[in-house]
């Protein structure tokens, strides 16, 4: 008899591990159970919808003769119980699905806000393709826009609303923009190009409250005590990972699903991958969420091979992160945070010829472009890089940082010569790339 697969959710993990159990098994059911009726499609690429940069059917990650070689079966519906014991998923319209394999790949949906009147129509957040067309045609009939949020979606949601032609504000809790990620060479970095851009930013504050008159939003009021009046207010204040299935089934589960190294659960022949997964990292014993594209990307794949058969631990890489934000295509990968570690050294660079140096870190502050490049070296390899503008080497770095290439010859000359480091870097790339290329494996 044919093997039975189920797979809750239709992002980019869902889809993965679908392609990965066609690859081995051909003859088996595969059914991907989703609340949402497109087609797969680009989260990533709904900022750039939101922008103006890229037509909604551009958002499609397979042709149709793709999907239609996959033989996957699509049930548009709400998964709302699975039966553990007799291997069997309820949707909320009575339908039933048995299953001889299940794979929970439900994601993460943004944190609601809960301030007064967050319910007014106007208040919106960014979670799918249906919230990006709700956000285009508010921004289509508005003129002020307010944005809250501290990471790459917040930026992304100011610049498309700012794209369309609204008077934008920007709310950060903080001094600066994303703290926790950016140093404040390159958080300044943004700040700037959005101010000079008309974006007006307003740091230290929060939404106090949102204000309307017959169930539609006419303006903010903060903790500051100010009032902006505005038609669309966006929130992306972090996201949550959709947990109501597994946790009505009984299953383990901590910030995420628990899996084991094979993205097996708590339940008999039960997968998680994607957002939704915490999955133990056998090299540090540890359970870690990862809410990125690439890392569901990989985590659907591994799950979906096991699902078919196969017996193979997720290998967790560095998180990959590619976004842009006010205009800057920018990548970040790995641990960029860890500046006060007196183990890292920090390298910098842009486009200035004016170094400065501290303890703990070299800076390059560039003043004609808005190229830039961190990489923190550990002792022995490369822990992390954030590349703004250029993305010459983003790449390369990245590979260096998930095959934790030894670098630890380099960095006695990284530490006499900082103004150099990224050189140095850089040509220590290009001559490993030269080497693989001529003595391929």
């Amino acid at each position: 008899m044919s093997a039975r697969h189920v797979i809750v959710g239709s992002g980019i993990a869902g889809l993965s591990a679908a392609e990965a159990i066609r690859e081995r098994d051909a003859s088996g059911a595969v059914t991907i159970v989703s609340r949402e009726p497109h087609p797969f499609y680009s989260r990533p690429g709904l900022a750039y919808l939101l922008s103006g940069d890229l037509p909604e059917r551009r958002l499609s990650i397979r042709t149709p003769a793709e999907l239609r070689a996959l033989h996957l079966e699509r049930v548009h519906g709400d998964a709302t119980c699975i039966d553990v014991e007799r291997h069997a998923l309820h949707l909320a319209d009575g339908r039933q699905l048995a299953y001889d394999r299940l794979l929970l790949a439900t994601g993460a949906s943004s944190i609601a806000p809960t301030f007064e009147g967050a319910g007014l129509d106007g208040v919106v957040r960014l979670d799918g393709l249906d919230d990006a067309r709700r956000i285009l045609a508010h921004a289509r009939r508005g003129h002020t826009a307010v944005v809250i949020g501290g990471g790459s979606t917040a930026l992304e949601l100011v610049d498309g609303l700012h794209a369309r032609g609204l008077a934008t504000h920007y709310l950060m809790r903080g001094d600066r923009y994303w703290a926790r990620v950016l140093d404040e060479v390159e958080s300044e970095l943004v700040e700037r190009r959005l101010e000079r851009a008309g974006v007006v930013l307003h740091r230290r504050t929060e939404v106090r409250a949102a204000v309307g008159s017959a169930g539609r939003l006419e303006a903010v009021e903060t903790l500051r005590g100010e009032r902006i009046a505005c038609d669309l207010l966006a929130v992306a204040v972090g996201v949550q990972p959709m947990l109501e299935l597994a946790r009505a089934a009984g299953l383990h589960t901590a910030r995420g699903v628990l899996t084991d190294e094979f993205l097996q659960t708590s339940a008999p022949d039960v997968f998680a991958a994607g957002d939704v997964a915490q999955a133990l990292d056998p090299a540090t014993g540890e359970s870690a969420l990862d809410t990125l594209w690439a890392s569901a990307q990989a985590m659907g794949r591994t799950a979906g091979r096991n699902m078919a058969g196969a017996r193979e631990p997720h290998r967790k890489r560095p998180p990959l992160n590619v976004t842009r934000i006010a205009g800057i295509t920018t990548t970040i990968v790995g641990s960029v945070g860890g500046a006060d570690d007196p183990d890292l050294l920090t390298l910098t660079r842009g486009q200035s010829e004016r170094w400065t140096t501290s303890t703990a870190e070299w800076t390059l502050r560039q003043s004609s472009t808005d190229d830039r490049i961190r990489v923190l070296v550990g002792p022995s390899s490369i822990v992390g890089a954030v590349v703004m503008g250029d993305q010459s080497l983003s790449r390369p770095l990245a590979r260096l940082i998930a095959e934790q290439v030894d670098v630890s010859a380099l960095r006695p000359a990284l530490e006499a010569h900082p103004g150099a480091g990224i050189a140095m870097l850089t040509e220590f790339v290009h001559a490993r790339e030269r080497g693989a290329h001529a003595h391929p494996a």
